[in-house]
């Protein structure tokens, strides 16, 4: 076993014997191994050593990205709950501690970014506290009130929902985690079936990795869990019902990103591009070669031609490509964000959309 630097022999054996019966059959030495093979023991990932030069973690980014700012936010420290007071401590990832002291046990409600408060969580609350982004419809919206739709405003930057959104995309319309445009009707919570209706129903707490033979428990006929669809139409226009759900959403979000090139060349009058792993994510695409290369993805050329429109519509692909299961989260909620932006970044440029289906 690698050395537990995260926690006492002491504090470690007051944490498993809190834990449910179910969960002690383990060893202590299996499920801290399992937790530090995930990502929320991961000391080397950049969401835990960020701020390290700066010597503390943010009062704003501390609840999820150091124990003592969970436990801050849980009120678990004596101070009060639902609010990060103190900056966090550098070098502490999420431990036994932020899920299992009696404050996380007791959580079964939590805000999201646009102001709604969703309850009846159980044992998803906690998970939902960190997985629910940091933008929402409303974000957008008030960025965007009042302006010409297609006009370049130097006032608009883009707006980034974060990162593990699964909870904002989970809980759709509830929590209005992407834009919805006006006019429109969107799905809200999706609902499993009560054996997998929580996180920790499909993911392993510790590790966070899928048991997908659950999956196939139900959903027979495939050996590959994104061949599994329940919804039939050819949502992405391609002229393919074979694939899963997952393949509809992937194809939808690709011609979002087309759609999103030819508004931003056609309307906004400056060529764009992605870069799935370079904030801000959303560059001048220099050489109008449709990619952007290392040398463009900097900052000081970040895009700067957003119309309300476009930001609009780039938010809901950004949210969608944060959630790489949002397939399986909440299908339904992410098509209708994909066709919805599709269809309004049509409305004014070169962009086919004809044989797309909504949900």
């Amino acid at each position: 076993m690698r050395p537990a630097r995260f926690l006492s022999g002491l504090a470690a054996f007051l944490v498993l014997a809190a834990m449910p019966l179910a969960a002690q059959d383990r060893s202590l030495a299996e499920i801290v191994e399992a937790w530090l093979d995930g990502p929320h023991g991961d000391y080397r990932s950049p969401a835990f050593t960020h701020w390290n030069p700066e010597g503390e973690v943010p009062a704003a980014c501390a609840a999820c990205h150091s124990e003592s700012g969970m436990l801050d936010w849980l009120g678990a420290d004596g101070s009060a709950p639902l609010a990060v007071e103190h900056p966090g401590t550098i070098n502490t990832v999420i431990g036994c501690a932020a899920c299992h002291v009696s404050e996380a046990g007791a959580l079964d409600a939590v805000p999201f970014p646009s102001g709604v408060t969703v309850g009846g969580l159980g044992s998803s609350a906690t998970c939902t506290v960190c997985h629910q982004g940091r933008a929402s419809a409303d974000s957008v919206a008030s960025a965007t009130d009042g302006m010409d739709p297609d006009a370049v405003s130097p006032d608009l930057r883009f707006i980034n929902v974060h990162y593990g959104v699964a909870a904002a995309v989970l809980h759709g319309a509830d929590a209005r985690g992407g834009f919805e445009y006006p006019g429109r009707d969107y799905a809200g919570r999706f609902r499993h079936v009560p054996s997998v209706g929580s996180c920790v129903a499909c993911h392993e707490p510790h590790t966070t990795e899928v048991d997908t033979g659950r999956c196939f428990a139900c959903h027979q006929g495939t050996g590959d869990i994104t061949g599994i669809r329940t919804r039939h139409a050819d949502f992405d226009g391609d002229g393919v019902t074979s694939g899963g759900i997952a393949s509809e959403i992937e194809g939808l979000h690709a011609v979002l990103g087309n759609a999103i090139a030819t508004y931003a060349r056609e309307i906004a009058g400056s060529p764009i591009g992605y870069a799935p792993g370079r904030f801000p994510y959303f560059f001048n695409d220099s050489d109008g070669d449709g990619a952007i290369s290392d040398a463009e993805a900097l900052g000081p050329n970040r895009y700067a031609s957003w119309t309300p429109r476009l930001l609009m519509a780039a938010y809901n692909y950004q949210l969608v490509a944060r959630d790489g299961g949002a397939w399986v989260h909440n299908p339904a909620y992410a098509i209708q964000l994909l066709h919805d932006s599709i269809a309004s970044l049509a409305d004014v440029a070169e962009v086919g959309h004809g044989r797309l289906s909504r949900p």
